[in-house]
């Protein structure tokens, strides 16, 4: 935090820090309406009891108006009648009732408190002000996922809110070893930060590295988890992910227990999780919940999903373009009928067939809910019917493009399934010059670079490159769920034991079976 400051200093340095609390409370007041600019939502009440004049202020929608009048100001009044409350220490004892109290003797801390949702309490002729907890304001209801369903999963999901996300966490890890630091971030947004790790498991090596790094961010402001992403990955001129985030809690869980670092950024629904693996984008909540050979058999299917969206309208473009030998007689014959009245060039057929779906994609993502599904769907059927009758591209390309869409919605991390869409264009062009030779060349290209990449020092490709047998339990196969007795490897480097021995399921001994009645 030492680097934030010196930043603040550097932003303002007509602006000393750590001034001191002026004792005369309504000093006090006028400096807070003027460093507000008298904002209509900074609240002040006079106080007054026995020899204690002061006053109390809090920011109206960051803390709970119910808890600062029944709790607090009408208690104070009946407590006043009973105890003369006539020092800072009384009202500081009085006031622990109410949660987190403390004594504070500065303005950075006022600010802090006070646009943290607490309450603080300027008594006249003391030098110090009390914050007390009051922390209230309105927040969304936990609803059920919207970009990343289950079907046996649970159905919550992480709000803007962090202490409801790390509740939700610690729900379903109940040990001590879940250690939790918040630090703030942003010379102006002051957010808060959570680095959530499960101690013992974690690598320290890597969490001391994700301290480093958000301790080294200089910026005024930090809006949501995509700032946090963008500045501590490892590589930045990558179309792919090398951070996970995520909105279900069950899958940031499992995470933590395989030894990866949260961080949840308050404000934000999308909780960041690392270091993240190529293969890791592949993995569905529903694999966890479902028997090993259907979870296998799906994921191997979403594999196949994910070179068909990045190679599909490519592959189609080097058949026609230069390989029609490979092609079948009679699907040759029939393609090139079709094709007989378009006027471009496949690469230009398929150009301008990508463009449009990927405009009404964005579309349908950025109007309302029932009517973006609607636009969707009908333009595509409309657009993709008009163009083929006439004749700017043939019925062969409008059903590569739609399956090439379809393959690409079957990507669970929507970041993978991105970088797929523009990996597509760049094979595109190379199969326009260079053919079957060209995609070959671009895939042998993505390879070298995936395998250059790093998360916070774990190699990207990890546990292909560098291949690790051992760990090839969860890869391209996920194994039975009492088979995966270690944790991996490559990322934890504390306890590795998962499961305990003799977890195979088997039948009961026939020698002694229990009858339906409980008798031998």
């Amino acid at each position: 935090m030492r680097q934030n400051d010196n930043y603040r200093q550097m932003l303002d340095p007509g602006k000393p820090k750590n001034l001191p609390i002026n004792s005369d409370y309504q000093e006090n007041i006028s400096r807070i309406k003027g460093e507000f600019g008298n904002s209509t939502d900074i609240v002040f009440r006079e106080i007054s009891f026995s020899k204690v004049k002061g006053s109390v202020v809090y920011v109206d929608g960051l803390a709970d108006n119910h808890t600062i009048n029944d709790f607090f100001i009408e208690a104070l009044t009946e407590e006043s009648k009973k105890v003369e409350i006539n020092s800072f220490e009384l009202m500081l004892n009085f006031a622990t009732g109410l949660g987190s109290v403390q004594a504070i003797d500065n303005w950075d801390k006022v600010y802090e408190f006070l646009l943290s949702g607490n309450t603080i309490i300027f008594l006249n002729g003391y030098n110090q002000a009390i914050s007390v907890e009051t922390k209230g304001w309105e927040k969304r209801a936990i609803s059920e996922p919207t970009t990343e369903l289950s079907i046996r999963g649970p159905k919550d999901s992480f709000t803007e809110t962090l202490r409801t996300n790390t509740a939700q966490i610690r729900r379903r890890i109940k040990s001590p070893n879940l250690w939790l630091e918040t630090i703030k971030i942003g010379t102006v947004s002051q957010t808060d930060v959570g680095i959530m790790y499960i101690k013992g498991i974690a690598n320290e090596k890597i969490v001391t590295e994700v301290k480093d790094r958000l301790n080294r961010i200089n910026m005024d402001s930090i809006v949501g988890s995509g700032y946090i992403e963008q500045l501590i990955e490892d590589q930045s001129w990558t179309s792919f992910p090398t951070t996970f985030h995520v909105e279900r809690p069950d899958v940031v869980t499992s995470h933590l227990l395989e030894g990866r670092i949260a961080l949840i950024v308050d404000g934000s629904p999308f909780v960041l999780t690392v270091p993240a693996i190529f293969i890791q984008f592949f993995q569905a909540p529903d694999d966890y919940y479902s028997r090993f050979d259907l979870s296998t058999a799906i994921r191997l299917l979403r594999i196949l999903a994910f070179f068909i969206a990045i190679m599909g309208p490519a592959l189609y473009i080097s058949a026609t373009t230069f390989h029609q030998e490979m092609i079948p007689t009679t699907m040759a014959i029939a393609i090139a009928a079709q094709r007989e009245n378009v006027p471009f060039p496949a690469f230009v057929e398929a150009l301008i067939m990508e463009v449009t779906f990927e405009i009404l994609r964005e579309a349908g993502l950025r109007l309302p809910r029932a009517v973006g599904q609607a636009v969707s769907i009908v333009g595509a059927l409309v657009i993709g019917q008009a163009a083929v009758q006439a004749g700017f591209v043939s019925p062969v390309m409008v059903i590569v493009v739609s399956i090439t869409a379809i393959a690409n919605f079957s990507t669970p991390s929507f970041a993978m399934a991105i970088a797929a869409r523009l990996i597509r264009f760049i094979l595109m062009f190379l199969a326009t010059i260079l053919g079957f030779y060209g995609i070959m060349l671009g895939i042998m290209f993505m390879s070298i670079h995936l395998c250059s990449l790093r998360s916070f020092g774990i190699p990207y490709m990890m546990p292909l490159a560098p291949f690790n047998i051992r760990n090839q339990q969860d890869v391209f196969l996920r194994f039975p769920i009492w088979a995966m007795k270690n944790r991996p490897m490559f990322i934890s480097k504390g306890n590795m034991a998962r499961t305990g021995e003799n977890q195979k399921p088997s039948p009961p001994d026939k020698n002694n079976q229990t009858g339906t009645n409980g008798e031998q």
